[in-house]
């Protein structure tokens, strides 16, 4: 905790020396661009400061949704859900942050030492955040609840506790996949598991758990089909060390988040291979054309592919070396079974369910995916990492599109 307020504050304070008045060239160095293109450059910078502040002021009126808050329950106590109940409950020192667990081992841990020890060990947790495995009690008084169940388990789970979940408490979805055997998205599965229509909001983003309790900078997307929810969740997320964007593309920011996790795997395996970096960029580079291709088919709009919740978490996960789903890939690669590699991890890699979801969706839409669908190739032991990639470089060559 002392380390994520050490990092909020200082990001807080980089961002206001930023604001501050022109940029000072250091002592002995002449300026880099000529005085006409500074004077553009400065004037440019200033009506950005200028927005920046007559639009917090149009925006600032009213109580904020964390001084509304009282109480929020976080349902999951992975390393994702911690973090961002976390980010909470540093914003308001009073508000009861509460983990709803199956664990009761993991419970006693994380009320007793103020840490995640199973998925966040060497992280200390807010005062404020404490854990239960009493859905009732979790539930009771919360004004928002963030599911953070995986996608595979979040059918039952929901039907678990959809008579002691209020119908007004907003939902704020992190959950990244697609449901095996349904082929549904999250958007879906809340309202069919609790029987009715759930007030919703779905959350992503390049953002790996480690890096917001660390309180480093983060972006992520709050989409819903509610814009004036999405804004509330904006308010309720946004610190000097999150931004948080909204939407009301929900197919678009979880079908991108979904997608971008089988790529992950991939570009793992190029990674285990040692192929090298060109390898790499080019098997992204055909990943994100093939999750462009998929991602409109069903209904979402260009600007989310190329946002933060597509482009931007595409990037992180394939790139991030904290990435799961890219971490299954170097495994692959270097020549480990996939049940030995899931056995040995405490984290879930939504990919590897999800990839054969993806490979039907993309019948279903008459989609040619040849990176997804060979890594589904790989995970199912039908093709060997090293055949996969040589399989798909062999393909015709064809006009880029």
């Amino acid at each position: 905790m002392q380390q994520q307020q050490a990092a909020a504050s200082a990001a807080a304070a980089e961002l206001a020396g930023a604001s501050s008045g022109p940029a000072v060239s250091p002592a002995g160095l002449s300026p880099l661009y000529p005085p006409a293109e500074r004077s553009q450059i400065q004037e440019s910078w200033d009506a950005l400061m200028r927005w920046s502040k007559t639009f917090s002021k149009r925006s600032g009126s009213g109580l904020s949704p964390i001084e509304a808050a009282d109480k929020v329950v976080v349902f999951g106590g992975g390393s994702f859900g911690t973090a961002m109940g976390s980010s909470l409950a540093l914003k308001k020192p009073q508000l009861d942050v509460v983990l709803l667990l199956r664990d009761p081992y993991l419970c006693k841990d994380i009320n007793s030492s103020h840490c995640n020890t199973k998925y966040l060990p060497g992280f200390t947790l807010p005062r404020n955040v404490r854990a239960t495995t009493d859905a009732a009690e979790a539930i009771a008084g919360a004004q928002y609840a963030v599911h953070a169940v995986p996608v595979q388990h979040s059918r039952a789970f929901l039907t678990g506790v959809r008579e002691v979940l209020p119908k007004d408490v907003p939902i704020i979805c992190v959950s990244k996949g697609l449901e095996v055997g349904s082929g549904c998205m999250m958007s879906e599965v809340i309202p069919s598991a609790l029987g009715r229509r759930q007030p919703a909001v779905f959350l992503s983003g390049p953002s790996f758990a480690k890096e917001v309790m660390q309180g480093r900078p983060t972006g992520v997307v709050a989409a819903s089909k509610d814009a004036a929810l999405a804004r509330e969740i904006q308010e309720l997320f946004a610190s000097p060390c999150m931004r948080v964007n909204t939407s009301t593309d929900v197919t678009g920011v979880e079908i991108c988040g979904a997608l971008k996790n089988v790529l992950a795997i991939a570009a793992g395996i190029v990674e285990g291979l040692d192929l090298g970096h060109n390898a790499l960029a080019a098997l992204i580079a055909q990943g994100c054309a093939e999750i462009r291709w998929l991602s409109q088919k069903v209904g979402a709009k260009p600007a989310t592919i190329s946002g933060l919740s597509g482009l931007g978490d595409i990037m992180l996960t394939c790139y991030g070396d904290l990435s799961r789903n890219r971490a299954v890939g170097v495994r692959l690669g270097r020549g480990e079974k996939l049940h030995d590699i899931l056995a040995s991890s405490t984290q879930v890699a939504e990919g590897v369910a999800t990839a054969g979801v993806v490979v039907g969706l993309a019948r279903k839409y008459r989609v040619s995916l040849p990176v997804l669908t060979a890594v589904a190739q790989v995970l199912d032991s039908n093709l060997e990492p090293a055949e996969a990639v040589a399989a798909v470089m062999n393909l015709p060559q064809i006009e880029e599109r």
